[in-house]
């Protein structure tokens, strides 16, 4: 009678136990929009996203929970909120969360933008601030920036007298392409040649696949249809082509024949910074290749030194 009774309790125990635990922590989560089983949200977003979260925020208030897949997300549509979060709580909310395009270029996040809190991520933001940021580092910059806008602004005012038709949108991505390509690499493509045909290219195809949609990141167990839509092989393909990319660049760099600059780029210091070990962490070519992908991608250097100039 004993085994039968606990074989009959024990089962309605933990069923309602666990549903008490379920209910306690919907609780806690701020009130949130109805959403579907299985997929949460995720039919709610589209190309005008930031529009509808406005809308939302006047209904279910500054702090709502919403559910991309399995994946949690906390909305803050308020200032003091904002602020609660990006500097009260801080190291509670700073680390991103995992994305599989986004960790596979960044070699498994070993740059300063996708790296969680850490030791090691401190160390590369000093790189950063102290080194690779510097106002020294930035000014010296300052006479490419000069040169490449200088020669901007003569192509089309020549395109201009000839009549022809500009793009200004195909002229800011060339402008900024060669700028990051002789500042971070010092190198100095044309405009028309294969090698700057072939970083484009890999810099349009490598965005595509940070923000491109996998369905493992919201479904875990969904990561067959990836694999069948192609967008696996895809990324594996683009991160191969990158490190090729990047590792010529390191060999040409490191090449002992090579005549040293008397302006050293980004990947001149970074190489520096390995071979001195001048770091508290092992810096290593994953390390350098990561920040290189943050480089070309962000264009944070490009921003910084036109902000200097």
């Amino acid at each position: 009678m004993t085994l039968f009774l606990l074989a009959t309790i024990l089962p309605i125990a933990i069923l309602f136990l666990l549903r008490k635990q379920k209910k306690l922590r919907k609780g806690l989560l701020p009130s949130s929009p109805p959403g579907l089983p299985f997929i949460g949200n995720l039919h709610q977003f589209d190309t005008s996203t930031h529009i509808y979260l406005w809308k939302l925020s006047k209904k279910y208030g500054p702090l709502m929970s919403m559910k991309l897949g399995l994946v949690p997300l906390l909305l803050v549509s308020s200032p003091k909120i904002a602020k609660e979060v990006l500097k009260t709580l801080d190291l509670a909310f700073c680390s991103r969360p995992r994305a599989l395009g986004q960790d596979k270029l960044s070699y498994n996040r070993l740059d300063v933008t996708l790296a969680p809190y850490s030791e090691s991520w401190r160390e590369l933001r000093n790189i950063y601030i102290l080194h690779l940021l510097s106002n020294k580092q930035v000014q010296s910059f300052r006479p490419i920036h000069e040169e490449e806008v200088f020669c901007m602004i003569r192509n089309i005012s020549v395109k201009a007298c000839l009549g022809q038709v500009i793009s200004l949108s195909v002229t800011r991505f060339s402008l900024t392409s060669t700028l990051i390509c002789r500042i971070a690499f010092g190198k100095i493509y044309h405009d028309e040649g294969l090698e700057r045909r072939r970083f484009n290219e890999l810099m349009i195809e490598s965005q595509a696949m940070k923000g491109g949609l996998f369905e493992s990141d919201y479904l875990p167990s969904f990561g067959w249809v990836d694999k069948l839509s192609g967008m696996i092989d895809r990324l594996d393909k683009t991160f191969k082509d990158l490190d090729e990319f990047y590792q010529e660049l390191i060999d040409e760099l490191m090449d002992p024949s090579r005549p040293k600059s008397v302006n050293p780029n980004i990947l001149d210091l970074l190489i520096q910074f390995k071979e001195e070990q001048s770091c508290s962490i092992d810096l290593t070519w994953d390390h350098i290749k990561a920040i290189l992908m943050s480089i070309t991608q962000q264009k944070e250097f490009t921003v910084i030194s036109f902000y200097h100039s």
